[in-house]
């Protein structure tokens, strides 16, 4: 009798052991993902159609089924638009095989300067893929303001004439349509990657 106790309470013990195996292996799968991005919940992205520097009008139902990452800035941006899109092309490089996956767009917040030919131009120095937009200023009023953008022209003593205050958050719009991350200007290239990486896999 004891023996048989032995031998069922060996086969209940492995039993349970077996299942916690289990169960460690299986409960991070289940974890929410964890991005570097600051997440937004179930925000469908308001739709965007502009000009496209490709010469064609362009909006967001173009690209269905792929990730589109949405930045407004311009062309004579001194440095955060210039230093945003190399990051933006580095992590998109990273991504390998489903970089197709990933489209980029700058929607303009000069378009008194930057024309399609003009964004054509400076879109293709950081990735040939990116697209830039522009349009009517009221439309892209409309547009930045339904995203929560703010831009504001300051007159310069510079060449250029004027600058542009803008924001500098990158927008993330997953596959479903939804607007899913806000990547902060720190953000890295390797975390900005990672991050693309889940929503294209």
């Amino acid at each position: 009798m004891t023996k048989w106790l032995i031998i069922v309470g060996g086969s209940v013990l492995a039993a349970l052991l077996v299942g916690l195996a289990g169960w460690f292996v299986v409960v991070p799968r289940l974890q929410p993902q964890v991005f570097n991005a600051q997440v937004m919940q179930g925000v469908d992205a308001p739709d965007i159609e502009l000009q496209g520097s490709n010469g064609q009008p362009v909006s967001l139902a173009d690209f269905e089924d792929q990730v589109v990452v949405v930045y407004f800035g311009y062309t004579f941006c001194p440095d955060v638009c210039p230093i945003t899109l190399s990051k933006l092309a580095r992590a998109r490089a990273m991504l390998g095989d489903d970089a197709d996956d990933v489209q980029v767009v700058m929607v303009t917040v000069d378009p008194e300067r930057d024309t399609p030919e003009v964004l054509r131009e400076y879109a293709a120095r950081f990735d040939p893929t990116f697209l830039g937009l522009t349009g009517d200023p009221a439309d892209i009023d409309r547009i930045a303001t339904i995203y929560g953008v703010y831009y504001q022209t300051v007159d310069t003593e510079s060449k250029a004439g004027y600058l542009v205050d803008h924001t500098s958050t990158v927008m993330v719009i997953d596959r479903s349509g939804e607007l899913k991350l806000l990547v902060s200007f720190d953000a890295t290239d390797d975390e900005i990657a990672e991050d693309l990486s889940y929503l294209v896999s």
